[in-house]
């Protein structure tokens, strides 16, 4: 199986600064780019990969979309998400993850976003320069939509369930390329699931 796992960045965390786990999983078609804002602390994930809490519901959002079962990439005896499958499923409709920071300090023992102290963010072009048929940039959350935002010097930044033109951005079709601001998969969002899966719906019938 073959891994995410950036070891480099593991070893490298240190004085309360934490590298980011995860290398880029970046396929060269991909036609969307979700980023997050920073995964949670190892002892959460149940998978190397993106989103990989188990009680986060991104990949319960997608497998409701695409197979009309929220338990498609779930295996309900261990608890876990099925890598493997998740993998193979965006390779094959181009889709793309990372995170909004390459480095940051947890101000607090928790997951929650808004005790994230952003110390390094992400090389958003240089992401980009990867990914020449990227249609859309998804950010899921307030701060991952706020560091983005602000790496990229958009001053407005767009409300939940809008979508924007990235400034000085284009694919290899010569589109400008759209930051999309959807609801949360945390369960912390207050936002009923259907309506989360509908969200999510709608962008990716604009964008694959």
């Amino acid at each position: 199986m073959k891994s995410y796992l950036n070891t480099e960045n593991i070893a490298r965390s240190k004085g309360g600064v934490e590298y980011h786990p995860l290398r880029p999983f970046l396929p060269e078609h991909a036609k969307v780019l979700f980023l997050g804002s920073f995964p949670p602390q190892r002892k959460r994930w149940s998978m190397d990969f993106f989103y990989p809490n188990f009680i986060n519901d991104h990949w319960r959002i997608e497998g409701q979309i695409f197979f009309g079962d929220k338990n498609h990439f779930v295996d309900l005896e261990t608890k876990r998400f099925k890598l493997d499958e998740i993998v193979a499923f965006c390779q094959e409709k181009g889709l793309a993850f990372f995170d909004t920071s390459t480095a940051i300090r947890r101000l607090q023992d928790n997951a929650s976003d808004k005790f994230l102290e952003v110390v390094e963010p992400t090389d958003i072009p240089e992401l980009l320069h990867q990914l020449p048929h990227c249609r859309a940039i998804v950010t899921t959350g307030e701060k991952a939509t706020e560091t983005f935002c602000a790496s990229l010097s958009i001053p407005a930044i767009p409300k939940v369930n809008t979508s924007v033109t990235i400034p000085d951005t284009q694919n290899l079709d010569g589109d400008p390329i759209l930051l999309y601001r959807l609801p949360s998969s945390s369960r912390a969002y207050p936002l009923a699931f259907d309506k989360k899966v509908a969200a999510y719906q709608q962008m990716f019938m604009q964008t694959l």
